[in-house]
């Protein structure tokens, strides 16, 4: 399906393979689905190479073979949901294809927890790491991190979430999904779905990234291009479908008249979901559900009728982040931000699409 326009950003094309963010408590009545889809890799969109780019030349940095490197992965959030799982294991299915050891890709989890990923990404450079990717947990405090990383000349690439930082300078680049235009997507299908007419509750994610910060704005400018429809609450769900699920329990006791939701990911869509239902209400029908990710989940509740729209959210990083680390070794310019085509589902596709989802 076309994808609308994005900023100008990026580079090359790529491939790649497999994840988003929660855990599932015994609250939840939809069945796990299995998380590893095997749908295409994250790519970039198609854009000229600028000689603006960051290189090996203006680092500075030694030239790394990448089929012999230590190369370091830092994962921020637990993988207890499909995104960070199909996230970690794009990376290692990546890396197992390029031929890189075992014992010479190494992996840490943060467990969401901002101090211990600042550790991890110091640990790995001492465990001799000649190359990172990081899965940011915030795009804020990363910095000391990002400082031992520099004066040990490693590069950095990050994914799926910015960090505030001076790209070419503190880290090589970031590799992710258009945010904004993401929202901006869910708003359009919201209003669609709904005839234009409503009251809507907004599902924020988790404080101090840009994913949220982005994904709110996108929404909610484009939402007013609908005068019918009005957002009446907005609360975080931390990007958790148990957490999504008691905010939902909480919005239907002083909200009964809400009549759409926008989650800002798939996880507390899906805690959305169960909450509806709970309360006796229709999901896909009395209330419309639309939210961003891509899980197989959320994927095949819409196929089942009970979920509107999801806006994808590719999780399926390794190839395109190791061919930039190859790039980059090669002296090829990498431009700062490096942003991915996302799909998208509804009620004409779900159904022959639900084998792509994560």
């Amino acid at each position: 399906m076309p994808l609308p326009t994005r900023p100008l950003l990026v580079v090359a094309t790529a491939a790649a393979a497999a994840i988003t963010l929660t855990s599932c408590t015994a609250r939840e009545e939809t069945p796990a689905a299995p998380s590893s889809g095997g749908g295409p890799a994250a790519s970039a969109q198609s854009v000229a190479p600028s000689a603006d780019g960051c290189t090996l030349e203006k680092t500075g940095y030694p030239k790394v073979d990448l089929k012999t490197a230590v190369v370091g992965f830092s994962q921020s959030e637990k993988e207890a949901n499909p995104f960070r799982i199909a996230e970690t294991q794009s990376i290692r299915d990546e890396a197992a294809k390029l031929g890189i050891a075992n014992d010479k890709l190494l992996v840490t989890n943060a467990q969401s927890d901002l101090n211990r990923q600042i550790s991890d990404i110091k640990s790995l450079l001492d465990r001799g790491a000649q190359l990172l990717i990081v899965a940011p947990l915030n795009s804020d405090g990363l910095q000391p991190a990002l400082d031992a990383a520099k004066a040990k000349k490693v590069p950095v690439v990050t994914i799926d979430r910015k960090v505030t930082s001076q790209p070419c300078t503190d880290y090589l680049t970031f590799i992710g999904s258009n945010f904004v235009e993401q929202g901006k997507r869910a708003a359009q299908e919201t209003a669609r779905v709904t005839g234009g007419t409503g009251k809507v509750a907004i599902l924020l994610g988790s404080s101090g990234n840009n994913v949220t910060t982005d994904r709110t704005k996108g929404f909610k400018d484009e939402l007013a291009k609908t005068p019918g429809l009005s957002v009446v609450a907005e609360q975080t769900g931390e990007f958790d479908r148990s957490k999504g699920q008691a905010v939902m329990e909480q919005l239907i006791q002083s909200h009964p008249d809400i009549t759409a939701v926008y989650a800002e990911n798939d996880e507390m869509g899906v805690g959305a979901v169960n909450a509806l239902k709970t309360a006796g209400k229709t999901p896909g029908k009395d209330v419309k559900v639309i939210s961003i990710d891509g899980t197989r989940n959320a994927v095949q509740l819409i196929a089942d009728g009970s979920y509107n729209a999801v806006i994808e959210s590719n999780p399926r990083f390794g190839p395109l982040a190791f061919q930039t680390l190859q790039k980059f070794e090669n002296g090829e310019a990498i431009p700062a931000s490096i942003v991915i085509t996302d799909d998208q589902y509804d009620e004409t596709n779900a159904s022959q699409k639900v084998g792509n989802a994560y």
